[in-house]
């Protein structure tokens, strides 16, 4: 499918250096000309603009994301999962940044294989119950718009998600980052997306605080687990709890 901005752009440019030497030679009119080269430039704009405009809309990123969040959603749901996941930087995940819902309701950490396999059910400890699902999260797929992997330090991995929120989606006006030991603290102004009582984010969190999970994770080398998300007055925090 051809481009719309693209083909106004033509159609306009075309129409506009047409019909400008027209009215400008035969009738007269510097109106009309005007009229004819604002066209011209309109024109270009728009067929310059369609080089700016991505191959696939907001809108079908949105349909795709909300399939695969009710799929995944649905599979945790007619297991009867309600535990919260556990992201994996791409070093434990056979090369690919994954998260895994453990399966057993009384599960420890501690147990975590320093490499799990490429597949949907893993065992990632030692135990008979050491069993989980593995998914794929937004926050996975987010890492791959990173140039360089941030450093286990508060100021790599707040550039990281600032850079994929405000810069790439374009969905929060800045972030802060604060390290402790055991916790990373996310502070994100005007987030345009939020957290919503639905199986998924129970279970992974929402979009934003997946994406941040998967960062930290990432640059810490070490599971991740989302420990609380909570809107108030125009900021939304993330407290994100580092596992090993």
């Amino acid at each position: 499918m051809k481009n719309p901005y693209k083909v106004l752009g033509i159609i306009l440019s075309i129409a506009g250096a047409v019909l400008a030497p027209v009215f400008y030679f035969f009738f007269l009119s510097a109106p009309l000309t005007a009229v004819a080269l604002s066209a011209v430039i309109i024109g270009l704009a728009s067929f310059f603009l369609a080089n700016a405009r991505p191959n696939v809309s907001p809108e079908a990123c949105q349909i795709l994301l909300k399939t695969g969040m009710e799929n995944t959603a649905a599979l945790l749901e007619e297991i009867g999962i309600r535990n919260k996941a556990i992201y994996l930087p791409a070093r434990m995940r056979n090369g690919y940044p994954q998260a895994i819902v453990p399966i057993n309701n009384d599960y420890t950490v501690d147990n975590i294989k320093d490499k799990l396999p490429g597949r949907l059910i893993v065992r990632y400890g030692p135990g008979a119950d050491d069993m989980a699902i593995a998914v794929t999260t937004p926050g996975s797929i987010n890492l791959e718009m990173l140039e360089n992997i941030p450093g286990p330090n508060a100021y790599d991995i707040e550039s990281a998600i600032s850079y994929i929120l405000t810069g790439v989606l374009d969905i929060a006006n800045s972030v802060k980052v604060d390290l402790t030991d055991s916790r990373v603290n996310v502070e994100i102004k005007n987030a345009k997306m939020g957290y919503e009582e639905i199986w998924y984010y129970y279970c992974l969190g929402s979009p934003l605080a997946s994406i941040a999970a998967a960062i930290s994770s990432e640059a810490l080398q070490k599971p991740i687990r989302i420990f609380e998300e909570k809107e108030q007055a125009g900021k939304y925090r993330i407290v994100l709890e580092v596992l090993a």
